[in-house]
């Protein structure tokens, strides 16, 4: 099984850190430099707040809000890191989430079981009730409850997907009465596939995670795929990629039903760009720029 494997291969994947991915790039990109945390007084923020607590994991978010009037009230961004589905934190989506603050979302990042500690479906259910967990507490945190949108990066971005097009789905064990649903997707370089043609460079991470390669574990490959669940409630998606095709696997295939159905997509492919972009100079005022222009009309349109 695939979950002694990966605890037999645990020391084998680095951290995936600003830092790590600042020093890994720019050997090939000299002039870029690594995003940073902003100090502003007009961002309020609650860190480490548990929203779930599972087999003797405290699973966490930070809320980053606009620190105005308290009686207003702000649409929110679930902000999902990436890091292969293994590494990673939610303080890689820090930055984000601070400069969207600054544009009157509230914007919480999150931290979810990865696939060392707990494998498919776990980090799924875990964003689910992140999801149901902000709906509950939307007046606490001035919230506007059925204006939610999901953000993930890398396999961020293929989970912020997979919960976006399938919000009730039995797959996944949703029995709760209150919607898990979002009102938009925003996929930065995350495939929407696991068994497009396109996605053959999975390997060994996905396999961790899925529980098996694709030829042992077909199922949890085809379920785990939000490429999969695409139909006429798919919420509007907006995709911001790097000029690495394999992180596009599925995204053209999806826009067409997208297209097929009348939901609104936008596409932006960054060129000369490297997988990780997200988190460096000059690239992240592109993707937030992206970001704001898209939640602004999607989330602000009513």
């Amino acid at each position: 099984m695939f979950s002694s494997y990966s605890q037999d291969n645990k020391q084998e994947f680095k951290p995936y850190t600003i830092e790590t991915t600042y020093k890994k790039l720019k050997k090939y990109y000299p002039d870029v430099s690594p995003i940073e945390p902003i100090v502003s007084d007009k961002i309020k923020a609650e860190t480490n707040v548990v929203y779930k607590t599972i087999n003797g994991s405290q699973l966490k978010v930070d809320i980053y809000s606009p620190n105005t009037d308290e009686t207003q009230t702000y649409p929110a961004v679930l902000l999902i890191h990436g890091g292969g589905w293994l590494t990673g934190s939610k303080e890689n989506q820090q930055v984000m989430a601070q400069h969207l603050a600054l544009k009157n979302y509230v914007a919480i990042t999150v931290s979810y079981r990865l696939g060392l500690e707990a494998p498919y479906p776990a980090a799924v259910l875990d964003l689910k009730d992140a999801i149901l967990w902000i709906r509950k507490n939307a007046k606490t945190y001035n919230i506007e409850p059925n204006n939610i949108a999901v953000l993930g990066t890398s396999a961020g971005a293929q989970l912020a997907t997979l919960i976006g097009v399938a919000p009730k789905n039995d797959t996944f064990g949703d029995t709760s009465e209150i919607s898990k649903s979002v009102k938009a997707i925003i996929n930065i370089d995350g495939i929407v596939s696991f068994i497009h043609p396109e996605a053959s460079a999975e390997g060994k991470m996905a396999s961790i995670w899925l529980n098996g390669t694709k030829s042992e574990n077909f199922k949890n490959w085809k379920e785990a795929s939000p490429l999969e669940y695409v139909n006429a409630s798919t919420p509007p998606t907006l995709f911001i990629n790097s000029s690495q095709e394999r992180f596009h696997a599925g995204r053209d295939d999806m826009i067409l039903l997208l297209d097929k159905y009348k939901i609104y997509s936008e596409t932006h492919t960054l060129e000369d760009s490297p997988h990780s972009f997200w988190l460096l100079h000059p690239w992240f005022e592109t993707t937030l720029n992206h970001t704001v222009n898209f939640l602004n009309e999607i989330m602000l349109s009513n």
